[in-house]
Parts: C-alpha cells; sequence; structure tokens
C-alpha cells in the first residue's frame, strides 16, 4: 500500500488547500444537520439545489453488466461474488457490438448515460482492450459513459482517459468503521486509492455507497462525509438500498432505511456536495411514488432507467415517465451539470445562510 493520499485522511485531519476553499466537514456538521426538523432540512436542501440545478429536470442513465458473476472480492451484499451461493452464474466479457447494441436502445429510451459495469477485481490488459473500444463506440453515439471494474493501475486509467471516458463508478460503500463487516478481501483505504488515481487521471468520480446493510445512521453519514471530503467531492453520487439476496452475508444482518432516514440521507448529501448529481440507484424499485418524490423534494436529481440494474430489479421506463409527469417534471434532454460558478463542496456555513 502507497502512502496515505490527500483522499484518504480522514475527516480530523485533512485541510482545504486553498485559502478560498471551503473548510472541511465534520460527522458533527453532518449529524446537526440529518436531525434537523424535517421541513427545515428539505427547505435547506431545495434551496441548495435550486442554485445549482433545475429542480424540475432527472438525468436518466442506464446500466449495464458487460461481464457478470465470478468476482473474487468478498464483498457481503453483492450477488457476484465467488464467496457467496446465489445461484449467479459468471460469464464472459459481452462482445462489443452486442454492448453498442444496449447502448442504442439506451439512447432510444431517453438515457443520456450509459453505464457500463463488470465483475472484477481489477480488469486485464486484454479485456480492458474491448472495453476501451466499446466506450469509444458508446461515446460515438452521444451518449456519457461511465465504467465500473473494479481496482485499478495508474496505466489502466491513462488507457481509460485515452479511450475518452467520462465517468468511473467506484463506490466507498459504507463508513470506515463498518467496512470491514462489509468486505475483507480489500480495504477502504484500496478504494480511495482508486478514486485517487482516477481523479489524477482527469476522470470524474462516480462514488456513493448502500444503505440498509446493518450499518447505523452514524454510519451513513460517516460514508457521506468522505465523499464531501474529497477535493473536489465526486461529481456523480448514487445511492442505493440493498436488496435482499439470499446466500449474501448481509442478509444475516440487513436492516432497510426506513422512508424518511433515506429522504433525510439524500437531503444532506445535497447540503455536503451542492454541486454533484445525486441519483437514486439500487432498491428503487421498493420505492413508493410518494417516497421518491420526496427523495426529488431533497434534492436527488438522477435515476437509472431500464428493468435491470447488473442483477437487481428496477422500475420499468413507463413506471418512471407517469411519475415524472404526475410531479411536473422531466428527463433532461442531455448530460446535468451544476450551473453555479463553485463546483466545489458545501460548508456548515452555506448551510446556516439558508435559514
Amino acid at each position: 500500500m502507497s502512502t496515505t493520499t490527500d483522499l484518504q485522511a480522514g475527516p480530523e485531519t485533512k485541510t482545504a488547500p486553498h485559502a478560498d476553499r471551503p473548510v472541511t466537514w465534520t460527522e458533527a456538521d453532518a449529524r446537526g444537520l440529518y436531525d434537523l426538523p424535517l421541513p427545515e432540512l428539505l427547505f435547506r436542501a431545495q434551496t441548495l439545489h435550486r442554485q445549482h440545478f433545475d429542480p424540475t429536470e432527472v438525468e436518466t442513465a442506464t446500466l449495464l453488466s458487460i461481464k457478470t458473476g465470478g468476482c473474487p472480492e468478498d464483498c457481503g451484499y453483492c450477488s457476484q461474488s465467488t464467496h457467496h451461493k446465489t445461484g449467479v452464474k459468471a460469464t464472459k466479457l459481452m462482445e462489443v457490438d452486442s454492448v453498442l447494441a444496449e447502448a442504442r436502445k439506451a439512447r432510444e429510451a431517453g438515457a443520456t448515460r450509459f453505464c457500463m459495469g463488470a465483475a472484477w477485481r481489477s480488469p486485464k490488459g486484454r479485456d480492458l482492450d474491448s472495453v476501451c473500444r466499446m466506450i469509444e463506440g458508446v461515446r460515438a453515439l452521444g451518449l456519457e459513459t461511465c465504467v465500473t471494474l473494479g481496482m485499478l493501475a495508474p496505466d489502466q486509467v491513462g488507457r481509460l482517459g485515452d479511450a475518452g471516458l467520462d465517468y468511473y463508478n467506484h463506490n466507498i460503500d459504507t463508513s470506515r468503521a463498518h467496512y470491514p463487516r462489509i468486505a475483507t478481501t480489500r480495504t477502504m483505504d484500496d478504494r480511495l486509492e482508486t478514486l485517487n488515481l482516477v481523479r489524477k487521471g482527469g476522470i470524474k468520480l462516480c462514488s456513493g455507497g448502500i444503505v440498509g446493510m446493518g450499518e447505523t445512521v452514524d454510519d451513513r453519514i460517516a460514508m457521506l462525509v468522505i465523499l464531501a471530503n474529497l477535493d473536489p467531492p465526486p461529481e456523480s453520487v448514487p445511492l442505493n438500498m440493498w436488496n435482499a439476496i439470499p446466500g449474501t452475508p448481509v442478509m444475516d444482518r440487513a436492516e432497510p432505511a426506513t422512508p424518511i432516514a433515506f429522504v433525510r440521507l439524500v437531503a444532506v448529501a445535497r447540503l455536503l456536495m451542492p454541486a454533484s448529481v445525486v441519483r437514486l440507484s439500487a432498491g428503487r424499485h421498493a420505492m413508493s411514488d410518494e417516497w421518491q418524490a420526496l427523495c426529488f423534494l431533497a434534492g436527488a436529481n438522477s435515476i437509472f432507467t431500464g428493468d435491470t440494474l447488473l442483477t437487481t430489479g428496477n422500475p420499468q421506463r413507463a413506471q418512471d415517465a407517469a411519475l415524472l409527469a404526475t410531479l411536473g417534471m422531466r428527463t433532461a434532454p442531455g448530460p446535468v451539470r451544476s450551473n453555479a460558478a463553485f463546483a466545489g463542496r458545501g460548508t456548515p456555513q452555506d448551510s446556516e445562510k439558508l435559514r
């Protein structure tokens, strides 16, 4: 393991590198926001959301598993790990033409970003050749590109950047304290090192976590604080609700977040990372329309569309269209970006100004 990077430094040690940059968030700051009366919390989150984004627009992305199962990691939530008996069979990497055919379908259905996931600890050279061709082909279709391939080496980051990759997804999953209960084949620092390499390579970050795996509210908040204190924070922050998967260790301790608890988490993510796109990811099929509406009000502005997310369910596109129509909202016609001049993280002082 290399020496600790700025991304790996804990919130108690990391400081802003420039005098004009915001101060570091603390877990106490974030907990103070989380515990606000819900009307106040949503007011602050929606006010800041409107400063950065059109509150009536939702980004739509599609996620495709380009290589399923057979992963040597032991992540306790994952159906694709070889350590767990979940019934998911390992497949070979998809052919480039087949992936591009799926990307065309996604574009025709209105998606603006196409995400590709492979169940690897890290990609091999010959596989990366194919993935780079996929990235180039998807970009040629006019879609933003995102891949999640596991841990990366510096030369692999360079190859993905040369192929034109827009985003690299690498979730930190949970808090530093809770992480050893989730995975033992790699550490939180391993994940942060990959994020550091990707950022240095000029590729945007997509990183979030999963709730409902037996963690505490403080663990969820600590996860957001790690992300918010990256410099800059991830441009895309997916928030996932764990789906029950028989055969995985998390099944023994899973405890789903309540709707209000999840809405509070979305609002805190928006306040800590005002310029980031916050995505409702896995588990959205279990949310009512009212639950999703509250999440949008709290600052979520991206969803995955399509029938499945890797190996789990997702709402039908017609359901999403009907919900957005009911809410008077619409899908964004293109990539969503913050319209504010400063695209970094927020500060506790910013939140206080919203009172």
